[in-house]
């Protein structure tokens, strides 16, 4: 079977420049948008716009029907068991942050919460506020020297009773895949919350909330062709009608008076304000583009994508891998001997091919690595032979400047 091709529903990826399109490998940080999401977002500006649960004018009747549509899109995509456990967020991020601003009366000083050394910093400084509020404590499990996670640590620092787990799906900066429901067990059974981050995951794995078990499941549309400032958090709905809410305003309230205040039920008790109505309705496109294509043939292309450009890449003199772990996920990162990383990314983006340098907001893992940071190719579903080949041109001539 042909691998299918999806670049033309992209219109950046038309994009020349000094007479080229761009090998865009960048998509770890954040992917490109399909026309088909483009044109969705359009419509609700054109023809949609309005302030949602708010009026009795047909506008506002649409503007709330596309946005609790995207909810329920949403859900049906993760396969929650109810569309009140879909809380629109900003992103993975905000979802993180409000689930660890909510958790202050879970925890006592003295309390474990658990993190692995694989984390983003948007899974780390959330956790770090917590624990200054509440006097809990940070533990983290270790890697070993493929950048897996350490499963003989983890169930070590599973005795500790850690009263919440919070770890990544897919490490964004190594590509390393976690068993995500050998660890939700293990840390459920262990009597912990479990919170997995799932920004990397969504475009390559089928994601079945229930099937891992978790307690909540934070992700990014931006990351699965989505608009930027648009995510979920998703929670279990008996968890989230026990919390108390995170900000205040309208939307999320039942009564207010002068002296107090009741909330209604989630999820509106945690989406104070105005919500991101065109954010959600892009993120409903994408996930209905991503149901329109060939999509478990797009991965298995990309899958060997990966590996052929990882082969490659180890044949160049001077190249050195970033992480061997047990099962990758579209992302490479890779050092160059005797050259910085960014150096390498300012001489691949004057070939127009872009990448990610630095410490990829994992400045605990690097520091584990005992290295600056790395140079990192991350693929996604419109990729092809020809972006991999530029890229490993690219990264050959610029060996040559060493």
């Amino acid at each position: 079977m042909s691998t299918p091709n999806i670049r033309a529903d992209f219109p950046i990826l038309q994009r020349t420049h000094n007479g080229s399109t761009i090998a865009y490998l960048d998509n770890a940080a954040t992917t490109q948008k399909p026309e088909a999401v483009l044109d969705a977002v359009r419509a609700y500006y054109s023809l949609h716009n309005a302030n949602v649960h708010r009026a009795a004018h047909r506008l506002a009747d649409e503007a709330t029907g596309m946005l609790e549509q995207a909810r329920e899109t949403t859900r049906a995509f993760i396969n929650a068991p109810s569309e009140r456990e879909i809380i629109f967020t900003r992103g993975t991020t905000e979802s993180i942050n409000l689930v660890a601003g909510v958790l202050d009366g879970h925890l006592r000083s003295g309390d474990i919460i658990l993190l692995t050394e694989l984390e983003h910093h948007a899974n780390i400084v959330p956790w770090q506020m917590l624990a200054q509020r509440t006097g809990a404590r940070l533990e983290a499990v270790a890697i070993d020297a493929n950048g897996d996670l350490d499963l003989d640590d983890f169930h070590n620092k599973l005795t500790l009773q850690p009263k919440l787990f919070a770890f990544n799906y897919v490490s964004n900066a190594l590509g390393s895949v976690n068993p995500v429901k050998e660890l939700v067990a293990a840390a459920s059974a262990s009597g912990a919350l479990t919170l997995v981050d799932g920004a990397q995951a969504p475009l390559h794995y089928d994601i079945d909330v229930q099937a891992i078990g978790c307690d909540f499941f934070a992700m990014s549309g931006h990351k699965m062709y989505a608009p930027m400032g648009i995510g979920i958090l998703y929670g279990r709905y008996e968890l989230l009608e026990a919390l108390p809410p995170w900000h205040g305003g309208g939307e999320m309230i039942e009564t207010v008076s002068l002296t107090s205040s009741t909330y209604q039920k989630p999820p509106f008790r945690y989406e104070a304000g105005t919500p991101n109505v065109s954010g959600a309705v892009g993120l409903g496109a994408a996930i209905e583009y991503l149901a329109s294509i060939d999509i478990a043939t797009l991965r298995q292309a990309e899958d060997d994508l990966t590996l052929f450009t990882l082969s490659h890449l180890r044949q160049i003199p001077g190249v050195r891998i970033i992480g061997e772990p047990r099962e990758r996920s579209g992302a490479i990162s890779f050092l160059v001997e005797g050259a910085h990383p960014n150096d390498i990314g300012t001489l691949l983006d004057q070939q127009n091919v872009a990448v990610r340098t630095g410490q990829h907001c994992a400045m605990p893992l690097m520091d584990t690595l005992g290295i600056p940071g790395t140079i990192r190719v991350s693929f996604s579903l419109y990729n092809n032979q020809e972006d991999a080949e530029r890229f490993l041109a690219a990264v050959e001539k610029a060996t040559t400047f060493i």
